[in-house]
């Protein structure tokens, strides 16, 4: 009978044991947070040209202020800086280039909307530069994740 209760007990711990969550959440960790800023800065951008197009053609308002060259020159240092840190730093750190690659062609894209005048050109590299900006963020964290 003796061996019989054991055993028991024996199975009551390890079931307890296997409940018991091992491994609690994950925080994010540094470069995720900063790939998930870029990811909405890109956002910001992209929200920043439709509703340009949409507020000076259609209601003709704020076009002195959202069409200003400098709104597009901030906009293009902050991804700049944020896209260098945490795609650079994730680069470093999981060795894989594709997310930096496709970052810096969405970089390019971006600047390359700074030479041609506004209008639909600025428009179309823009809405290009940011969409594989944010890519490059995503594969970034995807690579993260899998170290």
């Amino acid at each position: 009978m003796a061996k019989t209760l054991a055993q028991c007990d024996v199975v009551t711990y390890l079931s307890h044991i296997v409940m018991q969550d091992s491994n609690p959440p994950n925080r994010p960790n540094r470069r995720t947070i900063l790939d998930q800023l870029g990811i909405g800065v890109a956002g910001l951008c992209a929200l920043h040209c439709v509703a340009t197009i949409l507020f000076v053609s259609g209601l003709g308002v704020g076009g002195h202020f959202l069409l200003s060259p400098d709104i597009h020159r901030f906009g293009l240092a902050i991804a700049l800086i944020i896209a260098a840190v945490a795609i650079g730093w994730g680069a470093l750190k999981h060795r894989r280039a594709a997310p930096f690659v496709i970052a810096m062609m969405g970089l390019s894209f971006m600047g390359g909307a700074l030479a041609v005048p506004h209008g639909n050109d600025e428009f179309i590299l823009t809405i290009i530069g940011v969409s594989l900006v944010s890519f490059g963020h995503l594969l970034n964290i995807r690579a993260t994740l899998t170290q």
